[in-house]
């Protein structure tokens, strides 16, 4: 049985207004030599041309950013946070544009671009809130209580270089690159250039909205010409992709001693307990394996589901799969839509066949859907997958599942965290206290009690990102804007010195301070 379809309104559905793509064109730092065409994942038609950055547009842009962020960072908090604290609400009125902006760069679902909205409103105006609490000078503890004064500082890197993903192409750069404008840096951004139409949208939002053109640049180029200049001149980088690509960077960065953030690719797994409820789990499996096709770092690639719970459960999220309807509609009627790039159809297919080759079951899906759009492929479900197969270790980044059983918890914490990944996981039960104890003891830097992603991801509050190959560093939390800074400690001695005063010797000072010790311990000031 095939995936349901939505038929699409007609073609000018799919187009952009040219006036829309020259305004954002406008913002490219490039000198405009070189322009490069955006495909329609949904029709593989154009859907617009920019500008293609080089190397010296790069450095360029650079030293246009180094005197913009002195004069930022010159600010208060309290005026850096102003363009972020009016982008929510211009989101709000602005929403349909960016919602189709979204959907026609990268082919996803209208549900799953919401999701990149609501991201980018919400944690814009978690960090605008509370940036000037985070970047406040702190009092801590001295040495010698009374006598030592310590303050702790909070000063920008300087400029920041930011490479995000076509995925969530939205979400994953206007929301980290909020934190480090706030902080007080400027930004060099690279967005992949098939989805650097929504990062240019934002960028022209902020800029009406009051932001210094200069502080946040972008630059859309090949990785292979523009990439070295990026990461060259940069003070800190944050790199959201793959693995491959992140360790890649931290070499690039190594003899420099920049430091750098890495969000990178997983293996996720997804628990089912015995006591969970079938209805709602499959329902929220649906969402947590196959949002944006699959193509989100966090989604469920791996399900372990309990025995005894095994024969109902797996029936029915195969008939929620099969029911699944998939479309290229600028409407919410869609649950799944297309994937962005031909190499993802490609690995996808590649995975499936060979594993179906050498012996596994597919339950659902299983075949790509040319009738619908080039790069659809069926949300797939697949059991009796082995260790001998690509996609039992290795990331898909595609709407595919494979599912097995296991039979006690010790068997299935050792299972989930066999793997070189450790980003996110998830847990279904009725008890959420048991839930709790078994997400302790997985090796991930989220995991979500009944949910498959999101309930950790938009607690904006708690920092997130991986373990292991997953990556280096937080987004999200007080971290999420820290990482930006570099701390300073200024300390002031008052009354006395750290040495014996007077005609004391060592040897009574060594006595006095060795006294002093037990004293503060005993009245707890220290």
């Amino acid at each position: 049985m095939a995936s349901p379809t939505v038929p699409a309104k007609g073609e000018a559905e799919h187009e952009l207004p040219q006036s829309l793509i020259d305004r954002l064109a406008s913002h490219v730092a490039s000198g405009g030599a070189e322009t490069v065409t955006i495909p329609s994942p949904f029709t593989g038609e154009p859907l617009a041309t920019v500008p293609q950055s080089g190397a010296d547009d790069v450095r360029a842009a650079y030293e246009r950013a180094r005197e913009a962020q002195r004069a930022w960072a010159a600010l208060p908090v309290s005026e850096r946070v102003k363009p972020f604290l009016r982008l929510s609400d211009a989101l709000v009125d602005r929403r349909e544009e960016i919602l189709d902006i979204i959907q026609l760069e990268t082919g996803k679902a209208r549900r799953h671009a919401m999701e990149e909205f609501l991201d980018v409103a919400l944690c814009s105006l978690y960090y605008a809130r509370r940036a000037a609490k985070l970047l406040k000078p702190r009092r801590r503890q001295g040495m010698m209580p009374g006598l030592t004064r310590v303050q702790e500082l909070r000063h920008p890197k300087g400029v920041v270089a930011l490479i995000s993903p076509w995925n969530y192409p939205f979400a994953l750069g206007a929301s980290d690159i909020a934190p480090a404008i706030m902080a007080g840096n400027a930004v060099i951004h690279k967005p992949d250039t098939q989805t650097c139409l929504s990062s240019l949208w934002v960028l022209d939002l902020l800029v009406a909205l009051g932001l210094p053109r200069d502080v946040w640049q972008i630059v859309v180029g090949d990785p292979g010409e523009i990439g070295d200049p990026l990461i060259d001149n940069a003070d800190y980088v944050s790199f959201t992709g793959s693995t491959r690509g992140g360790k890649a960077i931290a070499e690039r960065v190594a003899p420099r001693l920049v430091s750098y953030s890495l969000e990178l690719g997983g293996k996720n797994p997804m628990i089912v307990m015995a006591d969970a409820d079938v209805e709602r789990t499959a329902r929220g499996a649906v969402r947590a394996c196959f949002t944006n096709a699959g193509q989100l770092c966090i989604s469920i690639e791996r399900m372990y589901v309990h025995e005894d719970i095994y024969d109902r459960f797996v029936p029915r999220l195969v008939e929620l799969v099969k029911g699944m309807k998939l479309g290229t509609g600028l409407d919410f009627e869609a649950e799944m839509g297309s994937l962005t790039y031909q190499r993802q159809l490609d690995a996808v297919t590649r995975h499936v066949d060979q594993a179906v080759k050498e012996g596994a079951t597919v339950l659902a899906g299983g075949k790509a859907r040319p009738d619908i759009g080039p790069l659809f492929y069926e949300p797939t479900l697949l059991a009796d997958v082995n260790g001998d197969m690509d996609l039992c270790a290795n990331e898909t980044f595609g709407p595919v599942v494979a599912i097995y059983k296991y039979r006690d918890e010790d068997e299935v914490v050792a299972r989930a965290n066999d793997t070189a990944y450790g980003l996110n996981a998830s847990v279904w039960t009725k008890n959420p206290a048991r839930g709790r104890r078994l997400a302790a003891r997985i090796q991930a830097g989220t995991v979500n009690i009944n949910d498959g992603y999101g309930a950790a991801y938009a607690s904006y509050d708690s920092p997130m990102g991986g373990m292991k190959q997953s990556g280096v560093g937080r987004r999200h939390g007080a971290e999420g804007m820290l990482k930006f800074t570099e701390v300073q400690t200024v300390a002031s001695q008052h009354v006395m010195d750290l040495e014996p005063p007077g005609s004391l010797g060592y040897d009574r000072f060594a006595d006095f301070m060795a006294t002093g010790i037990k004293l503060m311990k005993k009245l707890r000031i220290k």
